[in-house]
């Protein structure tokens, strides 16, 4: 499989789009931010706007891996580490660190989507995907990470807009 060239995500829809080659190869649920669409440091909101990959973090990381600080903290996610710790924020599996390309808006100052932490990652699989959620990122479901995280290189342009899909985004796959 050819790596993608682009990540696209609706906030609207709740779903990520892959594209190869110019097509569209690729669909997955995602959750955004429950604060919705916004850039500011400290808002809990999902960044607009164009960004790149900036880090891939998780090479070899079993599936379920939690992350604290970007780093492995040893453990495999599980139900009764859930309950230990109800209310964390669980980074799994991968991260695909985003950084924004857009001065003034999603890069530098209050609004950089990197000093910001702004990832795509894991989630646990109790998350309900195509529904809101997060506290900023990209959640994706483990199993999905893992079969899209080797196909995202460095420096991948990820666009994330509001707006429903266009029309043409609702052909089938190639």
């Amino acid at each position: 499989m050819p790596n993608l060239d682009l990540l696209h995500i609706s906030i609207d829809d709740q779903t990520l789009f892959g594209f190869a080659e110019g097509r569209l190869v690729l669909r997955l649920p995602v959750s955004t931010a429950a604060n919705g669409a916004g850039e500011r440091n400290g808002s809990n909101c999902t960044p607009r706007g164009l960004h790149q990959v900036r880090a891939r973090i998780g090479d070899g990381l079993p599936l379920g891996a939690v992350l604290r600080g970007r780093r492995w903290t040893g453990e495999v996610w599980s139900t009764e580490l859930h309950e230990q710790f109800p209310g964390r924020d669980w980074i799994l599996t991968r991260i695909l660190w985003l950084s924004g390309c857009e001065p003034g808006f999603n890069r530098l100052g209050p609004v950089d989507t990197f000093r910001r932490y702004i990832y795509l990652h894991g989630t646990p699989d109790s998350v309900v995907l195509g529904v809101p959620g997060s506290h900023g990122c990209i959640r994706l479901r483990n199993s999905d990470l893992l079969a899209l995280y080797p196909r995202v290189p460095l420096h991948c342009p990820v666009r994330i807009e509001e707006a429903a899909r266009p029309e043409w985004m609702s052909a089938e796959l190639d």
